[in-house]
């Protein structure tokens, strides 16, 4: 639970549901996995949550509801963007539905607030958001027992708010690669929702979003007419940590320019630990300092990082090598501008 938090497109963390399980590539350097099999192992809340392996903590697929942390955005008045479930999932196999419920019936009774929910599991969000109506007695009863006070009041105010998708939860998939988006975001498009997004992080290949991201996209001389139904929101970032895997610059670009062509606002969360070439980006943040620069490198075209992708996305530019200098020095910059974009529901 965190009201602030470092993650640049949100302002707090809500974790009433932790605990996870691994579903695809995405999830091996997870640090909400890594934390609560280090750090946080023995709070009540992570214990027991991961496994220990060779390659280090594992989630077991064991998850928790944790009932002392499930009124805490009622509490907060200013209002805020709040990461649901930022340390779980909340549709993982797991998790009771009631629990669901408990958390839906928060987030009617705190309009004040953005809720951002992000799965792995978009065929579980969709039925229950598919079949939210016939639960809305429930999610109202529960939220009028939490919110306290004038319970008739508060019941009607929930009921009424659950009838339709909640205009202030955004609801969004991870997706890593092109087959976790051809995968998932089909899915999250045919999902009630007020806004949908996804978070392309860490991105360990190139995406082709055109037929998600909707409107009159031109190839060459045709125009191609893309369902109204669209992403209204895209999140793209590297990996970081001590296993991270690096970032090829234009995965990113495209993204940039793909959201750009479509008029979908487009955040870059960061670098993580690999960056283009040392001087090869204007913005350039980090000291000229050969042992920062120099601690890893790869080159896309002599390694495995350099097939199937080079040909179709990369170009015969100077940054076709990555460095590894950290996090911290790396940043956010993509071509030497920070990409902020939001959906306009927030303003």
């Amino acid at each position: 639970m965190a009201d602030g938090t470092k993650i640049e497109w949100t302002d707090a963390t809500w974790n009433s549901i932790t605990g996870c399980a691994v579903v695809s590539p995405g999830c091996t350097n997870c640090y909400a996995m890594k934390l609560a099999g280090t750090r946080l192992k023995n709070h009540q809340s992570r214990k027991g949550l991961t496994k220990d392996t060779k390659a280090g903590p594992v989630w077991t697929g064991e998850v928790r509801l944790n009932r002392q942390w499930l009124d805490q955005p009622l509490r907060w008045t200013k209002p805020r963007m709040i990461f649901v479930c930022a340390h779980g999932d909340l549709f993982a196999e797991g998790v009771d539905q009631v629990w669901i419920d408990h958390v839906f019936a928060v987030m009617a009774l705190a309009p004040q607030h953005i809720f951002q929910v992000l799965t792995k599991r978009p065929e579980r969000m969709r039925e229950y958001m598919l079949g939210m109506s016939s639960r809305r007695g429930f999610i109202a009863g529960y939220g009028a027992l939490v919110r306290g006070g004038n319970l008739p009041d508060h019941y009607e105010a929930a009921f009424e708010a659950v009838a339709k998708p909640l205009p202030n939860v955004w609801l969004g998939v991870s997706v890593e690669d092109q087959k976790r988006a051809d995968e998932r975001i089909p899915i999250l498009l045919d999902t009630p929702a007020a806004v949908r997004w996804i978070s392309a992080e860490p991105l360990l290949g190139p995406l082709d979003l055109v037929t998600f991201l909707g409107g009159t996209l031109r190839i060459g001389n045709i125009s191609i007419k893309v369902p109204a139904v669209r992403l209204d929101w895209v999140v793209a970032g590297g990996e970081s940590g001590p296993d991270a895997r690096p970032m090829h610059p234009d995965w990113a670009r495209s993204l940039r320019d793909q959201c750009a062509a479509a008029e979908v606002p487009f955040l870059f969360k960061q670098w993580g630990e690999w960056v283009p070439q040392v001087g090869a980006v204007d913005g350039w943040t980090i000291p000229d300092d050969p042992e920062i620069s120099r601690i890893d490198h790869r080159d896309w075209e002599g390694d495995h990082w350099g097939e199937p992708y080079r040909p179709m996305w990369c170009d015969d530019r100077d940054d076709d090598t990555v460095s590894r200098v950290g996090k911290r020095y790396a940043g956010r910059l993509l071509d030497g501008i920070e990409h902020n974009g939001f959906p306009e529901v927030r303003r």
